[in-house]
C-alpha cells in the first residue's frame, strides 16, 4: 500500500470520528433531564419565620402541594381526641410516613406539620377545615383537619385518616428537614439527599 493512500485513509478515519464524536456529545446530552424538570423534583426551601400559629402555607413540591400548618396548642390537644377515632394513630403503615414522623404529631416539631395536601384515596386535594366544632357538612364533634370533598375522606390536624373512610391511609409526609430555626427544605432528609 502507498504512502499517500494510506494517508489519506488515516485522514477519513480521523475526521469520520470527529464527526461521530461531535453527533454524539448533542444526542448525550440531550438524555439528561431538562433545567425545568430538574426544578420540578429539586428541593424546596421555605421560611417558616412568619408561619403565625393557625396559619396554613402551601408551597409546590414535584408538582404537589405541600402544606405547612403551624398548629397552636388547642390543635396540638386536639390530636389526643382523635387517637381512638383514626385507622392509624401511631402512623404505622409503610410508604406514607418517615420514621421521624412516627410520633403523636406526625411532624419533626409538634407545632409544625408537613404533609403533601393529595388524598390518599384518589389524589384530590382536601380541603383545610382547621378549626374545631360544628360547621356546614362536618359534625359537632369535628377537631379540625381536612376534609376530601370527592368521597368524603377526613383526616385530623395530623393528616392521620379517620376510620371506615374510602382514603386507605394517613396523607404522606414528604421528607424534610430544618436548615435552621426558621428554615426547612421540603425535598430532602436523612435517606433522601438532594
Amino acid at each position: 500500500m502507498d504512502a499517500e493512500r494510506r494517508f489519506w485513509v488515516g485522514t477519513a478515519c480521523a475526521a469520520g470520528g470527529l464527526i461521530g464524536v461531535g453527533a454524539a456529545v448533542p444526542l448525550v446530552s440531550s438524555f439528561a433531564p431538562s433545567g425545568r424538570a430538574r426544578a420540578a423534583g429539586a428541593p424546596v426551601e421555605v421560611d417558616v419565620g412568619g408561619l403565625a400559629p393557625g396559619e396554613l402555607r402551601t408551597v409546590e413540591w414535584r408538582g404537589k402541594p405541600v402544606w405547612i400548618l403551624h398548629r397552636t396548642p388547642d390543635m396540638l390537644e386536639s390530636l389526643k381526641r382523635t387517637d381512638n377515632l383514626v385507622a392509624d394513630p401511631g402512623s404505622e403503615r409503610p410508604g406514607f410516613t418517615p420514621a421521624y414522623a412516627q410520633n403523636e404529631w406526625r411532624s419533626r416539631k409538634p407545632e409544625l406539620f408537613v404533609a403533601v395536601g393529595i388524598c390518599t384515596h384518589l389524589g384530590c386535594s382536601p380541603t383545610p377545615h382547621l378549626q374545631g366544632g360544628a360547621q356546614p357538612g362536618l359534625p359537632a364533634s369535628w377537631q379540625g383537619g381536612f376534609l376530601c370533598p370527592c368521597h368524603g375522606s377526613s383526616f385530623d390536624l395530623a393528616g392521620r385518616v379517620y376510620r371506615n373512610q374510602p382514603a386507605p391511609d394517613n396523607l404522606e409526609v414528604p421528607p424534610y428537614e430544618y436548615v435552621s430555626d426558621t428554615r426547612l427544605v421540603v425535598g430532602v432528609d436523612e435517606d433522601n439527599k438532594a
